[in-house]
């Protein structure tokens, strides 16, 4: 029953996901990046753009075959009936939209951010149901899988990878730029971000639709801390001198003292180096430009996302070594709420 809740919310943000798609079109400022070579093509071929989707998916399931070869599973096929269904939906929503034909620049930009918002509802609620992903998306999760690349970074070549080719295209079939402009950097900046935002914003909606457990501080691990144990978290700026002094005063008392060690702990954990751990850890921020790189709304429960791996594997480091001995532990988010309450 779980399932299947969960696939009618995955088709619902598809039918939302080709709304999005469509009014961004409709909008005339060119489309998404993922609809960019379908948009082109169908700009200078009978077929329409939902038609051309489905080809270019196919397509993007027969290259993950060629990059997975073993490690393709039958599952991935499932792709297949959810693009034929997500072209269907995308000439149907543009079929209902035919009356929107801006002409003002203003009202074009107005349509294209309204395309936005719904394309990134559409994305949140299919991270929600957790069940499928487009071939899009799939693809770049081949390309990872296989030669262990950072995802957001391989998302976002994937990405201007489609769009200077529907560049090529559109000055190879008419001479002249067509179906990709200001549109599709604008869509490529935001989506994302609207996603993760509403992720955040939405997060009881989870627990109504879906019954997940609503988030809670606290943790089993902390009543089992022997009263006798004392930690003394310090929080610390760079240039403060908190390692220093962190120091100090753990060999005055006579307590252990970690600091960076707790990366190389964590890294074990998280499959991560200790290089990429101490590069990252502090640079993770809810920032745009940081949604835009690692792409971070297409991570979910059971595939999460880098920041949330460090993070975790950070917290359960500092609560286990918290379990053992009498410590002093300077920065690595001891600062957090579920890691305070150890204190």
């Amino acid at each position: 029953m779980d399932k299947l809740k969960r696939y009618i919310i995955f088709f619902i943000g598809l039918f939302i996901n080709s709304l999005g798609v469509s009014l961004i079109t409709k909008a005339a400022l060119g489309t998404s990046p993922i609809s960019s070579i379908p948009y082109v093509l169908s700009l200078n071929f009978p077929l329409t753009l939902g038609q051309f989707t489905i080809f270019f998916s196919i397509l993007l399931v027969l290259l993950q075959l060629i990059i997975l070869r073993r490690n393709f599973k039958a599952e991935h096929l499932l792709q297949i009936p959810i693009s034929m269904a997500f072209g269907y939906f995308i000439d149907l929503t543009m079929d209902l939209l035919s009356f929107v034909d801006p002409k003002i620049y203003v009202v074009k930009i107005f349509a294209l951010l309204i395309g936005c918002l719904i394309l990134g509802f559409g994305v949140y609620t299919e991270v929600l149901a957790n069940v499928a992903m487009l071939p899009g998306k799939s693809f770049v999760r081949a390309v990872v899988e296989v030669w262990h690349t950072e995802f957001g970074i391989s998302k976002v070549i994937f990405d201007v990878s489609l769009s200077v080719i529907a560049v090529i295209l559109s000055f190879v079939f008419t001479g002249h730029l067509e179906g990709v402009r200001e549109g599709t950097i604008i869509a490529a900046l935001f989506v994302g971000f609207i996603a993760r935002t509403l992720g955040r914003l939405l997060k009881p909606l989870e627990t109504i639709l879906l019954g997940t457990p609503a988030t809670d501080d606290t943790d089993p691990v902390i009543s089992s801390v022997p009263n006798t144990v004392q930690v003394i978290a310090i929080g610390r700026q760079y240039g403060s001198g908190g390692h220093d002094l962190g120091q100090e005063l753990a060999k005055r008392l006579g307590y252990a003292f970690y600091d960076k060690d707790i990366i190389k702990l964590a890294a074990g954990t998280t499959g991560y180096s200790t290089q990429y751990i101490a590069k990252n850890e502090e640079a993770m921020t809810n920032s745009l430009l940081y949604d835009l790189v690692n792409q971070m709304y297409t991570y979910h429960a059971d595939s999460e996302s880098p920041k949330d791996k460090i993070f975790r594997a950070e917290s359960e480091t500092i609560k286990s070594l918290a379990t053992k001995e009498n410590c002093v532990i300077v920065g690595r988010g001891n600062n957090f709420p579920n890691i305070k309450h150890l204190i």
